[in-house]
């Protein structure tokens, strides 16, 4: 379980995320979602221990989240960091040198699904090819943790839809957890469990989708809509 309880992360005098609190159980699909600007990224960052908070403090396992906490997450960050002149195959063979628990079989596996060149050197790749290449070399980590921050942006419907696929086909749902920040609400909601709304460095909400769908008796997106609204 990742518990977050009253965090808040600012540059100087900018504050980007305000007394942020809630918690994160093991074996969940968890969307975060906002508008541009509302702290989306930050939060992404400091849950993968790659920021600290201004304030506050993030435990994970009820231990507290540090740098070295990296052995049990996985964050493919909504850039490529990647170096160009490598092929799929060498950046694979990289990642196998720098984590231990890189599982180069089920990189493989996870590329020839989701059709990735791996021949070919990361510059000549298009877009969605690099898109498919970040996320066979993350979920062939064998971590309790996947944070993935945008992994849908600027893809076409197929890519996102291969991309989606992947998530649920190549994860134990039971015991590992995938926390990822998206604008594509429709294409994920199916596979989600609960939804975490920001807006003005703030939550302004968090509910499970079965809540959603019962209670509120509305889709995901409607939901946020009404949501922001109230605000």
């Amino acid at each position: 379980m990742i518990n977050v309880q009253n965090v808040s992360y600012g540059i100087k005098s900018k504050c980007i995320l305000k007394n942020v609190s809630f918690q994160i159980p093991i074996g969940k699909i968890i969307a975060i979602a906002g508008e541009n600007g509302s702290g989306k990224t930050t939060l992404l960052r400091l849950l993968s221990g790659i920021k600290n908070p201004s304030n506050g403090k993030i435990t994970i396992d009820h231990k507290p989240l540090t740098h070295q906490s990296a052995n049990t997450i996985a964050y493919l960050p909504d850039t490529d960091n990647f170096h160009s002149n490598l092929t799929g195959v060498q950046l694979f063979h990289y990642y196998q040198s720098q984590f231990t628990d890189f599982n180069l079989g089920k990189a493989n596996e996870i590329a020839a699904f989701l059709e990735v060149e791996l021949q070919q050197k990361i510059r000549n790749l298009s877009k969605g090819q690099r898109g498919r290449l970040k996320m066979a070399a993350t979920l062939a980590r064998e971590v309790p943790y996947y944070i993935l921050d945008e992994p849908l942006a600027g893809l076409d419907p197929i890519v996102r839809e291969s991309l989606i696929r992947g998530l649920i086909k190549f994860t134990d749902t039971e015991k590992q957890t995938i926390i990822l920040s998206t604008h594509e609400l429709y294409e994920v909601e199916p596979i989600l469990d609960a939804l975490l709304l920001l807006k003005d460095t703030r939550i302004i909400s968090y509910d499970m989708l079965e809540n959603i769908r019962e209670q509120w008796q509305e889709d995901a997106v409607s939901w946020m809509k009404k949501q922001y609204r109230k605000e």
